[in-house]
């Protein structure tokens, strides 16, 4: 029977000088997924990518990919991969097509089957018609999805993305994410990283990341799961001084501002909205909503690491 694991990571350290960048990272990857390794900067997301890439040894621990062992025979995992870095080698004095040509010679794919890759792709990222645009005249989004394109001309079995979407545009952003499903539809497995929580929605499965430390992997549904508390969202034109108002009440885990207002995460929610309105009312805090809501993957985060830095 065939494994449906694809990658493989187990007990995996690394560290720079004193400090522990990758804390016994233990996770797999199954073919045909979508993994997301969410977090801030300074998590791991890069330093785990890099070592995945086999660009970077690891101090201990284990990284199996396809079979191959990556952390004894780096060059022999490179030709199982695409590695696409936040700054991908695009060269902009050369046109769209005369990138991925260059690529695609890189990687020794002979020019029927790059012609006919190309297409599919240039096609799936909505760039068909940018044919001869020279990179250096791209958008950002543009880029990012022309790099994604040049990472995947020679079919790789494993795609590894860092941050490809930071910085990117909404429409380059659902353009990006199409190709990434279709692909994984076809079998590659796709490890990609955010510091997006938002984003973490996209994925098949997510792992949260904190100094190093896996604090949770699993489902997107799932992960809100785990929360176990309520939620409670005000809508607000001014949500600082929301959080202000609300920031000495009893009962709240976390406080966190979400652009249009802020969410608490609190023990009961039918006892605290009322006595979330009465502190608002009495300091004069607009706000046009008040009520329980759904958990979130950024909620579930801060909530950890809020608890966890308290507890140390």
């Amino acid at each position: 029977m065939l494994s449906t694991t694809s990658i493989s990571l187990s007990n995996l350290i690394k560290r720079f000088a004193s400090t522990v960048a990758i804390d016994r990272l233990t996770f797999d990857v199954r073919h045909g997924e979508i993994f997301g390794l969410v977090g801030p900067d300074g998590a791991g997301k890069t330093t785990t990518l890099r070592i995945l890439a086999g660009v970077l040894a690891a101090d201990a621990g284990s990284v199996m990919m396809e079979g191959c062992d990556v952390l004894r025979a780096p060059e022999q995992a490179k030709h199982l991969l695409s590695y696409m870095p936040q700054r991908f080698g695009l060269y902009e004095d050369l046109t769209v097509d005369e990138n991925i040509r260059f690529y695609a010679d890189l990687f020794g794919v002979n020019r029927s089957v790059r012609e006919q890759q190309s297409a599919k792709l240039l096609s799936a990222a909505g760039m068909a018609e940018f044919r001869r645009r020279l990179a250096g005249k791209l958008s950002g989004g543009m880029k990012q999805k022309l790099g994604l394109v040049c990472a995947l001309i020679h079919t790789p079995k494993v795609i590894l993305l860092d941050e490809p979407t930071t910085g990117v545009d909404p429409v380059s952003r659902r353009d990006f994410w199409k190709v990434l499903y279709e692909l994984a539809l076809q079998g590659v497995s796709i490890i990609t990283s955010t510091a997006y929580l938002d984003e973490a929605e996209r994925c098949h499965r997510v792992a949260l990341l904190d100094r190093g430390k896996l604090l949770f992997c699993d489902t997107p549904s799932q992960l809100k799961q785990r929360l176990g508390k309520d939620v409670v969202a005000v809508t607000s034109a001014e949500p600082r001084r929301v959080r202000d108002a609300l920031t000495t009440a009893e009962g709240i885990s976390t406080l966190v501002l979400t652009g249009d207002g802020v969410h608490a995460v609190v023990d009961a929610a039918d006892l605290r909205i009322p006595e979330f309105k009465s502190r608002l009312s009495a300091a004069h805090v607009p706000f046009d909503e008040l009520v329980i809501a759904q958990p979130s993957i950024e909620d579930l985060f801060v909530d950890t690491v809020t608890r966890e830095g308290r507890s140390q």
